[in-house]
């Protein structure tokens, strides 16, 4: 078996400074300047973690640095490289590589980026070979793309054992970065590349349905934890979708009371009120909830560790609510719930929350406060 790895080392790095993307050398070296890191990197390791299994089965064909050859050396893989690479990655040698690899026989490439990489895998192969998108970019419009990164390692490793599983087309879409910094958002479909069929694992359109809630789950644990930040304290709160987090993490979960993490340790587990505020003192500290499904609560049901107190000290805007879309569907339009018992910071929590759905996708909620 036949594997092409394509990493475009550069994508996503401007989200957290928020540009909005990095296409362009010049956005690029802005988002630099501005403290952006590599993330694609990791996150094409998470999904290739998947198919150390088929170390001594497969193939890999990949691309200088930390272009593929990287992250498939530590992973214990040792890759074929292609051709050789300036310092700085460009458009054209995501396409060359694409081009490359097919010319190679590979019966799949995995490449990791966004929707600017999608198009420049597309602009090289078409539907010459069938691809996985791993999901590294700002902007992810294309069917191509698994839910999460962790999907993405699945899909490659199920269809390389079982090739009849069979391919569909995909779209390539790509938005306009200039007009979408200006808050306009204007799609446009280039073309489709062939996909292994596993719809549970890959990316729902956006203008239709939603993902399978146990995908939709993995991808909310994904992307809390890539978001994490150190020296924060970080409340979980109880449920089954908040479990999946702390399995990710490799710690233990207290599926029915509240555990507190640190630097992606775990601090503190089963606590109480008192413990969470001796614990975080006047450290910075957000708070992890989910939903309780067709009622609606996000505080003061299953998980009044999480006081009134605690939730003034840190803060409304310290407060991530995850839950896969289905859970507030069921509520038809009812807003969430927050019961703590003291009005003043019932009426805090009144107005709008932001809620992750997936690895995608998040959303602004009413809330109300009882």
């Amino acid at each position: 078996m036949k594997l092409g790895v394509i990493v475009n080392p550069i994508a996503g790095m401007g989200g957290r400074v928020g540009l909005k993307g990095t296409d362009g050398p010049e956005v690029l070296e802005m988002a630099r300047k501005m403290g952006a890191k590599p993330e694609s990197p990791g996150k094409a390791e998470k999904a290739l973690r998947t198919l150390v299994p088929l170390k001594d089965r497969l193939e890999i064909l990949t691309f200088p640095g930390d272009m593929g050859e990287n992250e498939m050396r530590n992973l214990g893989f040792e890759p074929l490289v292609l051709n050789h690479l300036e310092e700085n990655t460009t458009p054209e040698d995501t396409e060359r590589a694409a081009r490359m690899m097919v010319e190679k026989g590979v019966d799949l490439i995995i490449f990791a980026g966004g929707d600017g990489t999608a198009r420049n895998v597309y602009n090289a192969i078409g539907e010459e070979v069938p691809v996985i998108g791993i999901p590294a970019g700002v902007k992810i419009h294309s069917g191509v793309f698994a839910n999460h990164p962790g999907a993405a390692g699945e899909i490659a490793f199920n269809y390389l054992q079982d090739m009849e599983i069979g391919t569909k087309e995909a779209e390539v879409m790509d938005i306009d970065e200039e007009a979408f910094r200006e808050g306009v958002v204007t799609a446009k479909l280039y073309g489709y590349m062939r996909i292994p069929h596993m719809p549970d694992l890959t990316q729902v359109q956006k203008s239709s349905g939603f993902a399978d809630e146990k995908e939709a789950i993995a991808g909310i644990a994904e992307k809390i934890i890539e978001e994490m930040r150190d020296g924060v304290y970080y409340i979980m709160g109880s449920g089954t979708t908040i479990r999946p987090i702390m399995e990710e993490l490799g710690l233990p979960n207290t599926l029915l009371g509240i555990d507190i993490i640190k630097d992606k340790k775990l601090v503190a587990s089963d606590v109480n009120e008192k413990q969470i505020l001796d614990t975080i003192g006047d450290e910075p500290a957000k708070i992890i909830v989910t939903v309780i499904g067709g009622q609606g609560y996000i505080f003061g049901r299953g998980n009044q560790q999480i006081s009134a107190e605690v939730i003034r000290k840190v803060g409304k805007k310290n407060i991530i609510v995850a839950a896969p879309r289905s859970k507030i569907f069921s509520l038809q339009g009812r807003p969430l719930l927050v019961d703590t018992g003291d009005e003043e910071v019932n009426n805090m929590m009144n107005g709008y929350i932001k809620v992750v759905y997936d690895y995608y996708t998040e959303s602004l909620q009413d809330v109300k406060g009882l």
